[in-house]
């Protein structure tokens, strides 16, 4: 399995895991500039499950995502969209 497509897959699994409207979210994957972007698209009431207290929650969902990529030579970012 690609390294890319392996991220957005545990990216997809955590938040489903974590949400309560799993069928309203998504995780976009794009290239820009050398870097891949995953886009984290949520239902506003499920963004503050991702976020957590003080962003710890995104936070290490991120540092995980980014220790994955670094070790396949890897820059990404990950970010949240909220969406009513």
């Amino acid at each position: 399995m690609e390294p890319e497509l392996a991220i957005q897959e545990f990216l997809e699994y955590v938040v489903a895991h974590l949400i309560t409207r799993p069928e309203e979210a998504s995780v976009l994957h794009d290239r820009d500039n050398g870097r891949d972007l995953y886009r984290i698209r949520l239902h506003s009431d499920d963004a503050g499950r991702v976020i957590g207290r003080s962003g710890k929650t995104i936070s290490a969902i991120r540092s995980l995502a980014i220790a994955s990529a670094q070790k396949h030579d890897l820059r990404i970012d990950v970010e949240i969209d909220e969406v009513d």
